[in-house]
């Protein structure tokens, strides 16, 4: 017997994919997951130190969580780690509310991603427009790249504030700070990332063959932030770096701490801790079934996925870790690097956590402009900029057009936050409103004694005033009138509906008549009787007096 509550159960991916393993696969899994764990290495602490954080919290979100997600995950390829597009809300949470605070948060979230999974929610997930998620994802990209500013140009911004006005204010303040090195490293870096991911696809004869072939499997981040490093220090240039701003990464482990919970701070924290948790779901959904499409895998488990990254995100932030959901760029450079089980994923924290304590006094050189550069890259690549153009907008309809760019500004001008959340509303009101655009009444015939319409599509509270004219034309019509609706294209019917057409019975027998309700499609015949409707149309008689 299935359980009233439709709990989903419990089955990682893991469990299938070890069914016919075999040496072959694991010694692909195993250069993978070095693959990956070596790109995660630079984006960790990109994104951590873009959030206001120290970039260890990067570092062991990516090894914590990447390991419990692959390990727990219900897709057989995804990666999980810190990732780009938490960058503006995490900001905003540690600015506004502490550290302490985006710990509890995350926290939270976790819960009620596990919740969402547990209880089947994960299919919902894709009934959120493309329209909002192209907004919101452009906003983004357009917010880390704002972000990167300062310490792209080498600025000597002390605290940097959480909206992007005060932002561009307080760095055009200290524009006479400008550090022509750091500059020349972020955009030395840029360009080089742009280089080599396009070195396999050139054809120049001054490159050899071995050369293009180093550039499709050495990670281009890692020959960036080594490279520039080296330059970096070689040259002693004065340029910020992780060393001179957070004193290095520690080399240990991180302590296992309960940060200070209080329901009086939970309840403060409803708001960021609902956006991480849509985000968080949104995202790692996103990312799933991209790789299903590349990797030719069988299809994600949704729900277990959520269920995943929510023991992610319970389990980091007592770590020191900040939140984490499944990510496209890593989890792609695993599937091209023959990734085909959890295993890889399982391989990626492992290797991170070794490069973490065997190289950590080593990244105290890495500059600051550097990583500001990776983050650059990663939002260019991250927007999808054809969607904002106006040749590409034309094609879609106004309704499309004013989600996608009004989640876009809203994101940009505001916060995350206020997006989703406008955007969701905006969604909605417009859904209600085409929906009962598609409603409509039809005057088949007029021959007394018999009145007969035919209704069209959903009736149901935004519709329900258009069956109005019905009534009035009831109201009006000849004593011992039969009104007869052909109900064979109505296709969904509501409480708001039903009391509309009990308003209809209540004119047709004030004027002595009958009302008949024919080929009722099943939606609608569950409701009108459930509601007791259709003993008051046997009976002549309303439920209540008008």
């Amino acid at each position: 017997m299935q359980s009233p509550l439709n709990i989903t159960r419990f089955r990682p991916r893991l469990m299938n994919a070890l069914a016919g393993y075999n040496r072959e696969r694991f010694f692909k899994d195993l250069g993978a997951g070095a693959t990956v764990g070596i790109v995660a290495l630079p984006l960790a602490m990109a994104f951590a130190i873009a959030s206001g954080l120290k970039p260890e919290a990067g570092i062991w979100t990516a090894i914590i969580a990447g390991f419990l997600i692959s390990l727990l995950g219900g897709s057989a390829v995804q990666i999980g780690g810190p990732a780009g597009a938490f960058i503006v809300i995490v900001y905003g949470i540690v600015e506004r509310y502490g550290v302490a605070n985006l710990l509890i948060s995350t926290a939270c979230a976790g819960v009620l991603l596990f919740a969402s999974g547990l209880f089947g929610l994960g299919r919902l997930v894709r009934f959120v427009p493309l329209s909002i998620v192209v907004g919101f994802t452009n906003g983004i990209a357009v917010l880390i790249l704002l972000s990167q500013l300062k310490d792209l140009l080498g600025l000597s911004v002390a605290k940097m504030p959480a909206d992007v006005f005060s932002q561009l204010h307080a760095m055009a303040l200290q524009i006479g700070t400008f550090n022509p090195y750091a500059f020349a490293l972020g955009v030395a870096c840029v360009a080089g990332l742009m280089l080599w991911r396009r070195l396999p696809r050139m054809k120049a004869p001054f490159l050899r063959a071995r050369v293009v072939q180093m550039g499709m499997r050495v990670p281009g981040p890692i020959v960036a932030l080594v490279t520039l490093t080296l330059v970096s220090y070689g040259f002693a240039l004065p340029v910020e770096t992780i060393g001179t701003r957070f004193g290095g990464i520690p080399e240990g482990a991180p302590a296992f701490a309960l940060p200070d919970f209080s329901w009086e701070t939970v309840k403060q924290l409803v708001t960021p801790t609902l956006t991480l948790a849509l985000l968080g779901a949104i995202e790692s959904l996103l990312c799933a079934r991209v790789s299903d499409q590349i990797s030719g895998q069988p299809r994600h488990d949704p729900n277990q996925e959520l269920m995943a990254q929510g023991i992610a995100n319970i389990v980091t932030p007592f770590f020191g870790g900040m939140p984490a959901t499944g990510t496209i760029a890593r989890t792609v450079t695993n599937i091209r690097s023959g990734g085909n089980s959890p295993i890889a994923g399982i391989v990626h924290a492992l290797t991170l956590l070794v490069v973490v304590l065997l190289a950590a006094p080593l990244a105290r050189h890495v500059p600051l402009a550097v990583l500001a550069g990776i983050l650059v890259f990663v939002g260019l690549n991250m927007g999808e900029w054809r969607e904002l153009t106006p040749g590409h907008l034309r094609h879609f309809s106004r309704h499309y057009r004013l989600l996608m760019l009004g989640t876009f500004f809203l994101t940009v001008v505001f916060d995350l936050t206020v997006a989703v959340q406008a955007g969701i509303v905006l969604a909605c009101v417009l859904f209600i409103r085409r929906m009962s655009g598609l409603f409509s009444v039809e005057l088949v015939t007029l021959q007394p004694p018999v009145l007969t319409y035919r209704i069209y599509g959903a009736l149901f509270f935004g519709a329900a005033a258009k069956l109005d004219e019905a009534v009035n034309a009831a109201e009006r019509a000849p004593r011992g009138m039969t009104v007869v609706l052909d109900a064979t294209h109505l296709i969904y019917l509501d409480a708001t509906g039903i009391d509309a057409l009990r308003q209809l019975h209540r004119a047709v027998l004030a004027r002595d008549g009958l009302l008949r309700i024919e080929s009722l499609q099943p939606q609608p015949r569950e409701v009108i009787e459930r509601s007791g409707f259709a003993e008051e149309l046997t009976s002549g008689r309303p439920a209540t007096t008008p």
